[in-house]
Parts: C-alpha cells; structure tokens; sequence
C-alpha cells in the first residue's frame, strides 16, 4: 500500500523512532527500508519502504507473512493491501500528522 506525506519536518530516524519500526538489513540507494515485528517473532511483520525528497515522504507498505522459501530468494509470501496493512497505514499517518 503506498501513500505520501507532505511537508513533513522530520527526517528517517525520527521518523522510524515515532512509528515502531527499526531499519531493515538491506537498502536501495535514495530509499530506507524498515521493519516492525508483529508478534515478537522474524515473521509475520510489518515492512515499510521509505523515499524523501524534501520535506515530502513517500511510504510503501506490506506485510511479510514468511521469509523467503530458499536460499538467494528475495520474493515471499506478502500483503499489499487488507484491512490489517490500511490500518497500519492509518495508524503511521497519524503517528506523524
């Protein structure tokens, strides 16, 4: 689920700090991604992708429900929408309104 925030005055580790995320192991370069367990196990979580530009902020949100099946895999079993991943995402806008 993707959805944006406008001039926001924060900056990541705010950002992570305010809404329960920590930082993932793996980055793309201009994008932060971070991660909130559910019921203190790896999985399922939370999985958020993070963009700046300016004081603007886009987010990209799923829900990881398993690692990945084999060794080099990087796919797995995800949520991209639901009434669990909205309410996440209304609880982070709301967070940082």
């Amino acid at each position: 689920m993707k959805f944006e925030i406008k001039n926001l005055q924060s900056n990541i580790n705010i950002i992570m700090r305010q809404i329960g995320y920590q930082p993932a192991y793996f980055q793309e370069p201009g994008e932060f991604s971070v991660v909130k367990k559910i019921m203190g196990s790896d999985y399922p979580r939370f999985h958020l992708y993070i963009k700046n530009t300016g004081s603007d902020f886009s987010f990209n949100l799923h829900l990881d429900q398993k690692k990945p099946s084999y060794e080099g895999a990087t796919g797995h079993s995800g949520d991209y929408d639901g009434e669990v991943v909205e309410g996440e995402a209304e609880r982070i806008q709301q967070l940082l309104k």
